[in-house]
């Protein structure tokens, strides 16, 4: 029996110039729980605008690799799509360009309309394809859950947490500025 709760890839901004790319991933209940994991881990030190989650499980992905050996069927054309009480579904798009970062980072490159995830990465491709994909994520748009850029929690969300003494890893066992010696139990030169 499986007790893990599902799985969620986040997807963070850095700042309005940079498209959302995905960082990582948390295990949560549902989509809140998953966003107020994902800002603790991912967006308590580095610079933060806003933060998607979906389920691991609802995003369709494609490798190079995997588009080359087995590319995707055709879509079925939809003459009267709205005749038959078909309504095009909007898609994410996110490829991966590039090995050369540390971690895998995805890019967001937009959004296509599209009848079946396999469509969508058909017009990607047409779409997004001026540079050579790695990999295509294709998430269905309501299945993202995202924080709210327009509300007023937005500064208590992602606002550096700049009061909280954060050290690198050459600082330890060295005592800062904030530390005065009085503090840590020895008198300075002054108070002698």
């Amino acid at each position: 029996m499986d007790t893990q709760w599902p799985r969620w890839e986040v997807f963070k901004q850095d700042t309005p110039a940079k498209p959302h790319q995905a960082v990582g991933s948390v295990h949560a209940a549902d989509p809140q729980h998953a966003l107020l994991t994902a800002r603790n881990i991912f967006a308590r030190r580095p610079q933060a605008i806003s933060m998607w989650v979906v389920r691991a499980e609802d995003i369709f992905s494609w490798t190079k690799e995997e588009l080359a050996e087995n590319p995707p069927p055709e879509a079925a054309k939809q003459t009267e799509p709205l005749a038959y009480g078909f309504q095009p579904l909007t898609f994410c798009v996110f490829r991966k360009t590039s090995h050369k970062r540390s971690m895998t980072f995805v890019d967001y490159v937009g959004e296509v309309s599209a009848s079946s995830p396999e469509d969508a990465l058909k017009q990607a491709q047409q779409q997004f394809g001026d540079v050579e994909a790695l990999a295509w994520w294709i998430v269905p748009t309501d299945r993202l859950a995202k924080s709210d850029p327009g509300s007023e929690t937005v500064e208590s969300w992602f606002a550096p947490a700049t009061d909280k003494t954060y050290k690198q890893q050459q600082y330890y066992a060295t005592i800062g500025s904030h530390v005065s010696k009085h503090k840590l139990g020895r008198e300075t030169d002054d108070e002698e």
